[in-house]
């Protein structure tokens, strides 16, 4: 992809060096973890011919996710980030250098898989927030959405990319393409040594039971950035479509796995081509309401992708979701970035991770349950309904988020000593 000159009459991010060579971070991370993702999957299935061993390989992933969330947003919070990004993908190379290893000399368990992926799983949970951010602090403040629109395509190109590439890797042994991911995270640990933060506030306080529940509290105490992330919550959950695309490719649009593939790709597509312009073209007004409107959008795209009956017309479709999804993702990232101190922002992305994940694990398992109870269409068309009717709500419920007006230089929250020092009380009451 080639690196633009200029976004909207501006100097490009790309100017600025560290913010280049993260954006380069996010698409070696990016690639290989997809590429592991596909690698795992073909070698797990070869080796237990089992569909279970297939699902248990997603929950041991998401677990740490889950069970770590407190820990890494206070240590991203607590400890340099750029530490933490070098010593996660070092993790991830020395990993997926074992499965290579084990791969090539036919020594490689089903249980070994587990373990790689849960350890591969823990260090993408303490990277995650630390890569979210750190990312703020590497440009100026007006130009933080732009930055997350190209984050955003730097991801979706990888999610199109890293798929075909593992794939078409794996062809010549499944050492391969876990080789080469150990190349492409050395090379994400070296561009991460380098990177250099414009503004750092390391949080310096004692961890105790209430630092680390900061987040939550944050979040709970500021109605946008609640408003922001349970929108995404609630409107994934139920707008979840692209979870039934195989029973769609074969029962309502009767085509086969090559149709599947497209349809797969669709929605990247239309995500990748939106992140691209809003990196040239920044959201400059009425953000709030455009956020809202890609969500409505989204819903809408799902019911006509409920309705269609030809694959062209389903491509286009999931396309048009894909590219509102991303509307409201960079407007919501943008915003909790943005109006979350850098001494919180950690804790603050990992609840936010936490929130993101869940919703997409339990989103598949909403539409697939009430495909079940309902029918495949029906149930596509009550998520897209209900995704629309969230965004109302939601509305109605966050005036402040309806109003936003702009997410490009957003005034900056007070800093957190008082509310620091109120835990700490708290704390220490608790303990007498």
């Amino acid at each position: 992809m080639q690196l633009p000159e200029k976004a909207g009459g501006e100097q490009s991010v790309f100017h600025e060096p560290s913010y280049a060579r993260f954006w380069f971070v996010r698409i070696c991370a990016m690639v290989s973890f997809q590429m592991v993702a596909v690698a795992v999957g073909w070698q797990m299935y070869a080796l237990t011919h089992s569909t279970f061993a297939l699902g248990m390989v997603g929950l041991v992933q998401f677990l740490p996710m889950l069970l770590l969330t407190l820990v890494v947003g206070h240590v991203a919070d607590h400890v340099d980030r750029k530490k933490i990004l070098v010593v996660c993908q070092l993790v991830d190379c020395a990993t997926v250098s074992l499965l290579a290893a084990s791969s090539y000399l036919h020594r490689l368990h089903p249980a070994g898989i587990f373990l790689a992926v849960a350890a591969i799983g823990t260090a993408r949970a303490f990277e995650f927030p630390a890569m979210q951010a750190i990312l703020p602090s590497l440009v100026e403040d007006r130009k933080v959405p732009q930055a997350i629109a190209w984050s955003a395509s730097a991801g979706q190109a990888a999610s199109i990319a890293g798929p075909a590439l593992g794939g078409l890797l794996y062809v010549f042994g499944a050492h391969v393409p876990y080789a080469t991911c150990a190349c492409l995270y050395v090379s994400a640990a070296l561009l991460s040594s380098t990177l250099v933060q414009k503004r750092r506030t390391a949080g310096k306080g004692p961890v105790t039971a209430q630092s680390i529940f900061l987040g939550f509290r944050f979040i709970r105490d500021h109605k946008n950035i609640l408003g922001a992330i349970s929108l995404d919550l609630f409107a994934v959950l139920l707008g979840g479509a692209t979870a039934l695309l195989p029973a769609y490719a074969r029962d309502i649009l009767h085509t086969g796995p090559w149709g599947l593939g497209l349809l797969r790709l669709s929605p990247a597509i239309g995500a990748l081509s939106m992140s691209v312009y809003l990196g040239h073209h920044p959201i400059r007004k009425r953000a709030g309401h455009r956020m809202f409107a890609a969500v409505i959008l989204f819903g809408l795209a799902t019911i006509a992708f409920a309705l269609s009956r030809n694959v062209l017309v389903s491509m286009a479709i999931l396309s048009v979701l894909g590219a509102a999804d991303v509307i409201s993702v960079v407007v919501r990232s943008s915003l909790v970035q943005l109006e979350t101190p850098d001494e919180m922002r950690g804790r603050v992305s990992a609840v936010n991770a936490l929130f993101i994940g869940t919703s997409n694990q339990l989103g598949e398992f909403e539409s697939g349950v009430t495909a079940s109870w309902w029918g495949l269409i029906p149930a596509t068309i009550v998520g897209g309904v209900g995704s629309i009717v969230v965004a109302l709500l939601w509305m109605g419920w966050f005036p402040g988020l309806r109003k936003l007006e702009s997410i490009a230089g957003q005034k900056k929250m007070e800093p957190l000593a008082p509310l620091e020092a109120e835990a700490e009380k708290e704390e220490a009451a608790s303990s007498m």
